[in-house]
């Protein structure tokens, strides 16, 4: 009997000890953290405007496909509600490419190229595993997504991280609800 008393304890023991362990952020988060402290400029994108069109596994933005699995919740209402769209992935890279200052040259030969920006056109991508990133903020009305993009053109996955705001949410307020009453007001992009 006393056998059978200390095995249970020792098994609670270990049992709540096991689900105490807490994972850490590993380096690739870290360096998304640092960049919401540092590098952080709130702006305010506006929603997709055009015509879309949704079939079974994709959207069509005008005359851009994005892809997307529908079970992934997030991605699709990211998609559906206009936040995220393949015209405004393009105007971001752009815009990146143009506010880096560290080589002046590539930016020459680009601008002599006659359509340079079409380089950065972003079409038939793949935006998969949405997850919200709970750890990069504490207000409750910010909520920061992160969506793996792979793009036919490049070999590498990219991870976008969105930052979407709703003044009215609160730690209540669902996902979906969120989502529908939010605005984009950030984007941050890194290879994975």
């Amino acid at each position: 009997m006393k056998f059978l008393y200390t095995l249970s304890i020792s098994l609670l023991l270990s049992v709540s000890a096991a689900a105490q362990k807490t994972t850490k952020e590993g380096p690739k988060d870290k360096a998304v953290i640092e960049h919401f402290k540092n590098d952080y400029k709130k702006k305010n994108y506006k929603k997709f405007a055009g015509k879309m069109t949704l079939n079974d596994k994709q959207i069509l933005f005008d005359n851009k496909i994005v892809f997307y699995d529908p079970s992934d919740k997030i991605t699709a209402l990211l998609l559906k509600e206009g936040l995220v769209y393949p015209q405004l992935l393009t105007n971001f890279q752009v815009d990146k490419f143009e506010s880096e200052d560290s080589d002046r040259t590539q930016k020459r030969f680009a601008r002599l190229q006659k359509n340079w920006k079409d380089a950065f056109d972003v079409n038939n991508i793949r935006l998969s595993n949405a997850s919200e990133q709970a750890f990069l903020s504490s207000d409750p009305s910010v909520r920061r997504y992160k969506v793996l993009c792979k793009d036919p053109k490049f070999p590498n996955i990219m991870a976008y991280y969105f930052e979407l705001t709703d003044k009215k949410a609160d730690l209540k307020t669902f996902t979906e609800d969120f989502i529908k009453n939010a605005k984009l007001t950030h984007i941050y992009q890194r290879t994975e």
